[in-house]
């Protein structure tokens, strides 16, 4: 490489004389060329060096590598001419030879790093230049929707992997000043709505705008639904490490896609702050939410993890995950029931958590419903005994996972986490601990949502149920429900409730429709759809703050907080006693009576 570079600089400084001479060197010059050569080659080298010339494969030369050759290239070009400056005034050399010199100098070492890359690189397109021929292996011919950044880093790899069975036939894009033109010679053939007058032949469509979401992915997946073809898109960009975007990465629309608003984004570095180094405890670290708050979190590099779950399978789950995902983060382990406060407090002392994120609770509204006295041991009694063991070991930060039915409660569950939020709202005064909570709205795919409900019965070819037609939730990605958890652990200073700002409801039936057609059914005539009725506990819509809570805005544009209410320390435990002791009677009536003193705003159905 030293030899191959020396040699056309020393090319590049004769031609740059020729150049300006044309073609006629005068003898003097010929003097200058032999008396300046030994200089000019060890410099350029050096500076090539210093600029990193010599530590990439030229096979894989970059725009990169080309940017620092120009550097080098000026560098030398400007110690050249600085030292014929001081030591001969420039006088009898021409100034002109050393423009042309640099020019030349650019010209052959980047022309020959970039003739290399060709001669051994994979893009099909050049095979003219090389010794072999194009492979002739048949491939899909692809329609890519999407003539951004995204589309073109596709169009990139498929042309320099030709592993990679696609043909790129064109491309869709809604932008009217991009019609006409092309990216990596493939041509911008229409706008989306002209997916099905395209006259070029295509097997397959991606969908290469990870930015779009709600009402646009809808409308881009009837069109894509109407052609007949198999379609896909690329994750959105949380899924995504930054500047990643790969052809490996492509998967079928998934309903997050269709949500109407934008995924939030972490501060990453606040998280860091407060997690790094740190030991975190996570209850219910099997569970749906649970076990991807474990992912996120191992990725801010924690000191040790504990895992705290009631189900030795999702225990056995997320430990065999933990370990061979995160093998260098230390893992603890404990196999226990957070209603038993003898073993919630040997954990905490065994482990000594910085950190807990209190995600353990039993959720499913109907069978709480019937079995009130268990969703008040689990919810209430469960989140005292983690609450005492914080402040016994004064953890620094306590995160309560809490739920939109919790906001004017219909339900024993949503009563019960009520409770839990007062629980950590009355302990912050005088405490060392930060205690908050979060509360969100549905979870896609989570064990309680009605997502794989709905897949196993199209997959039956049974009609879809849906309690009611007008039913709305608000629905949030699992790793959009831990990011929120993570956030509020980051901004909170104590007795906050934090809440996602999560743009409109959508209604349960339209769900439904659009989990249909992403199975490749038409709702009402291939899959029909039935309505049964709400079901115990149940409300047609819920909502995330109160009436009269004071909701305000914080730094993060998609994290909302109110603060919470001062309760009674002492009147609000006496109050849990009492329910606890009703509990244990087993009396579904009493235990609503209970709870309704405790919290004014639910409303039971008796």
């Amino acid at each position: 490489m030293l030899l191959l570079d020396a040699v056309l600089v020393t090319i590049a400084y004769f031609f740059a004389y020729l150049l300006r001479f044309e073609g006629q060197l005068p003898v003097a010059h010929w003097a200058q060329i032999k008396g300046t050569l030994p200089f000019i080659i060890p410099l350029k080298l050096i500076c090539f060096f210093i600029f990193g010339l010599y530590r990439g494969m030229w096979r894989y030369t970059s725009l990169v590598d080309l940017r620092n050759v120009i550097n080098a290239s000026s560098l030398s070009s400007i110690i050249i001419v600085l030292s014929i400056l001081f030591l001969y005034r420039f006088h009898g050399y021409s100034r002109s030879v050393f423009v042309i010199d640099w020019v030349f100098t650019l010209l052959f070492v980047g022309g020959i790093r970039v003739a290399i890359r060709i001669f051994l690189g994979d893009h099909p397109s050049l095979w003219i230049f090389k010794l072999r021929k194009s492979p002739s292996t048949p491939k899909k011919r692809l329609m890519i929707i999407g003539a951004g950044n995204s589309g073109e880093k596709i169009l990139r790899e498929i042309r320099e992997t030709p592993s990679i069975k696609l043909e790129p036939v064109g491309l869709l894009d809604d932008d009217l000043s991009k019609q006409g033109m092309t990216i990596h010679g493939v041509p911008v053939l229409g706008t989306v709505d002209d997916i099905n007058k395209i006259r070029k032949e295509f097997d397959e469509i991606l969908i290469a705008t990870p930015s779009v979401r709600g009402e646009k992915m809808r409308r881009i997946v009837s069109l894509c639904e109407e052609t007949g073809k198999q379609f896909r898109t690329l994750p959105g960009m949380a899924e995504l490490i930054e500047g990643k975007i790969s052809v490996r990465a492509i998967r079928k629309v998934h309903m997050e896609d269709l949500l109407d608003r934008e995924e939030i984004h972490l501060d990453e570095e606040e998280i860091r702050q407060y997690i790094k180094d740190k030991r975190i405890m996570i209850t219910g670290a099997g569970g749906s939410i649970g076990a991807e708050l474990v992912r996120q979190v191992c990725r801010f590099h924690p000191q040790a993890i504990a895992f705290m779950e009631f189900s030795e399978e999702n225990l056995f789950k997320i430990e065999m995950e933990c370990k061979q995902r995160f093998e260098f983060i230390p893992t603890s382990e404990f196999l226990l029931d957070i209603k038993n406060r003898a073993s919630v407090g040997r954990a905490f002392r065994e482990f000594k958590p910085d950190v807990v994120f209190h995600a353990a609770a039993y959720k499913h509204v109907p069978l709480q419903e019937m079995n009130p006295w268990e969703t008040t041991f689990n919810n209430v009694l469960g989140t005292r005994n983690l609450v005492q063991a914080a402040l016994e070991n004064q953890v620094e930060r306590f995160v309560l996972v809490s739920s939109d039915k919790a906001v004017r409660p219909s339900s024993v569950m949503g009563a019960t986490k009520r409770v839990a939020e007062m629980l950590v709202e009355c302990v912050n005064e005088n405490a060392a601990t930060r205690f908050m909570a979060v509360r969100f709205g549905n979870v896609l795919w989570s064990s309680g949502s009605v997502i794989p409900t709905f897949q196993k019965q199209i997959s039956r070819g049974v009609p879809v149920t849906v309690t009611h037609p007008e039913v709305t939730r608000y629905f949030m990605s699992i790793s959009e429900a831990a990011q929120l958890i993570l956030q509020a652990g980051a901004m909170g200073e104590g007795n906050e409730i934090f809440i996602l700002d999560m743009g409109k409801s959508m209604r349960i039936v339209d769900l439904a429709r659009d989990l249909i057609r992403l199975s490749g059914f038409e709702p009402d005539r291939d899959i029909p759809i039935k309505f049964t009725g709400l079901r115990p506990g149940e409300k047609l819509y819920e909502e995330l703050i109160t009436e009269g809570e004071g909701i305000v805005a914080t730094n993060h544009e998609k994290v909302l907080v109110i603060r919470g209410n001062r309760h009674d320390r002492d009147v609000l435990n006496t109050k849990i006693d009492e329910l606890l002791a009703v509990a244990d009677t087993y009396d579904a009536t009493a235990i609503k009576k209970k709870l309704q003193e405790i919290v004014p705003e639910y409303t039971p159905q008796w």
